[in-house]
């Protein structure tokens, strides 16, 4: 039976279990849009500005585990997903952005709405095509799904040219198919998963430091029962929240420049740091001469590249972070490490940030207070910035999947898309964005979309008239220059209530316990809380750029 590209390309979607598309249509995807119009199947959200759509494809994928999808047209439309895709590749998350292409004469013609939108993703997507003609269609859209969600995930564009939309050709689905080189390594080598275990058993203070690999491996299972029988304490990135119950006696919360000051000092006192699923980051390791340099180094990932990037690294293990993790739980005895645990109890007792001196309303009683309502049933989502900080040290999360940040790239404006793509793929659970007014004034358009979809989004601003990460930079490093950080904002309350969502201003604690009730009843719309802060509160603990994760800035 002939069909049109444009069919055709829906009808693969339908079989790869494609039923949400984030996307914004124009002339050079308007051929898609008639071909899903006719796909009741497929819902299509649409955004108000094509960046949403990939942060919405992004949320989903990271709380569903599924491929997430984004389209937009040539040009500008796709132009428009640039960020979105950086952000997505950074943090290693699996999702397909569909473009449109002027017609094949026409390609570097300079014609309508033209940009080379291969050439410009090469560096932010793990893999990205464009097809010539109708019949390389069918093959490649199954390899994308292939290369997006194998190995290590990863953004993948497909770029289509309209006469390629709109040429047919009699539809045959590839059962089988292969890519000639692309074998991701699963398993570990055995001498090297024997050495781990080996350096195990002869360890006094171990430590165990995951990412966000543990999470899309499924590894999360298998992680507690390895620490558990090891006895070993686990700190992770916030790629990595929720891969062990943050309330665990094994968790240490997460390391790094804004970290917990005891994960940091064990980082920078273990003997053998056995490094899961991570890259190392340098918000991470801060200067990465001293990191861990009294620690043997073992380091797990599927990516070979990453081995050795950053950091020298004594045990390589490429492979799947669940297979390992399974083969040394496996090759390693039950151990206890008391006499660490207690130092590390110590450290935890050592030092806690101060609370505030005034009555001010503060972030962290907020993110507090919101934690406690939803009993921690939720799925948390953040933008970028100081809330993005406080939100990570006060919402503890006790499953994977329920945390959804950017962090490589640490995009501001990805919150709220990303929340919306979040709820759409868990109908059924809370979602909770904390945002700042530097943040959502990014992508507030988005609220339009999220009342259009009728999603209940609790939306927590925490509003402190300041772009408050680089103005506590500039305080600490510049002399209190605050320059171009102080905002002015509309009034978020009755903004959002202008784009039909629920707007509700808080000032102190009754309005605010009486606006978290309110907002986790309503089960139709967003309500946007906007929380008028203390205006210079600063994150603690604080690894000043560059410096030693011992040289943390307490207060």
């Amino acid at each position: 039976m002939k069909m049109k590209g444009a069919q055709i390309l829906i009808e693969l979607l339908k079989k790869e279990g494609v039923t949400t598309i984030f996307g914004y249509p124009g002339g050079s995807v308007i051929d898609i849009y008639d071909a899903l119009y006719q796909a009741p199947e497929i819902k299509h959200i649409l955004v108000r500005h094509e960046q949403a759509a990939a942060h919405a494809a992004d949320g989903y994928a990271r709380t569903t585990g599924k491929v997430g999808i984004c389209m937009a047209t040539s040009g500008p439309g796709s132009t428009n997903l640039v960020t979105g895709l950086a952000n997505a590749y950074m943090d290693s998350i699996p999702i397909i952005a569909i473009t449109g292409q002027v017609g094949t004469r026409l390609i570097g013609k300079d014609a309508f709405q033209e940009a080379d939108t291969t050439g410009i993703t090469m560096p932010i997507t793990k893999h990205n095509f464009l097809i010539k003609s109708i019949h390389e269609l069918p093959l490649i859209v199954r390899e994308a799904f292939l290369i997006a969600s194998t190995g290590r995930p990863g953004p993948i564009l497909i770029d289509i040219p309209k006469d390629v939309q709109t040429a047919e050709v009699d539809f045959n689905y590839p059962e089988k198919f292969e890519i000639p080189g692309y074998k991701p390594t699963y398993r570990g080598h055995i001498n090297q998963i024997n050495m781990t275990a080996q350096a195990i058993k002869e360890a006094k203070k171990p430590l165990l430091y995951v990412g966000g690999g543990v999470i899309a491996s499924g590894a999360s299972d298998i992680l507690l029962e390895f620490a558990e029988k090891t006895d070993i304490p686990v700190t992770y990135t916030l790629m990595a929240k929720g891969a062990i119950p943050e309330d665990h006696r094994l968790s240490l919360g997460w390391l790094g420049m804004h970290g917990s000051y005891h994960a940091n000092k064990a980082i920078m006192n273990c003997d053998l740091l056995i490094a899961v699923g991570t890259r190392f980051d340098d918000r991470v390791t801060g200067n990465t001469a001293t990191f861990a340099n009294r620690a043997k180094i073992v380091h797990i990932d599927i990516d070979p590249a990453e081995i050795g990037k950053n950091v020298k690294i004594q045990i390589p293990i490429v492979g799947d972070a669940r297979n390992i993790l399974n083969e040394l739980n496996k090759r390693t005895e039950t151990k206890k490490h008391d006499e660490w645990l207690q130092t590390i109890e110590k450290w935890k007792k050592e030092y806690t940030p101060k609370p505030s001196a005034n009555n001010e309303l503060v972030a962290q009683t907020i993110i507090e207070s919101v934690y406690r309502a939803t009993q921690g049933d939720a799925i948390l989502v953040t933008d970028v910035g100081q809330h993005q900080m406080w939100a990570a040290k006060h919402f503890l999360c006790h499953q994977p999947r329920k945390w959804a940040s950017s962090g490589g790239l640490g995009t501001m404006g990805f919150g709220l898309p990303a929340a919306i793509g979040a709820q759409v793929g868990n109908p059924d659970q809370t979602v909770v964005l904390f945002s700042g007014d530097g943040s959502i004034m990014m992508k507030i358009q988005e609220l339009v979309t999220a009342v259009n979809n009728c999603l209940p989004l609790k939306i927590f601003v925490l509003n402190n008239n300041y772009l408050g990460m680089v103005r506590q930079w500039q305080e600490c490093f510049f002399d209190c220059r605050y320059s171009s950080t102080h905002i002015i904002n509309p009034d978020l309350a009755n903004l959002a209530q202008a784009f039909g969502a629920e707007g509700i201003p808080v000032q102190n604690q009754e309005e605010l316990d009486k606006a978290i009730q309110r907002a986790l009843e309503v089960k139709d719309h967003p309500v946007l809380v906007d929380c008028r802060i203390s205006k210079e509160t600063n994150v603690y603990p604080f690894v000043p750029p560059g410096k030693s994760l011992d040289e943390m800035i307490l207060e």
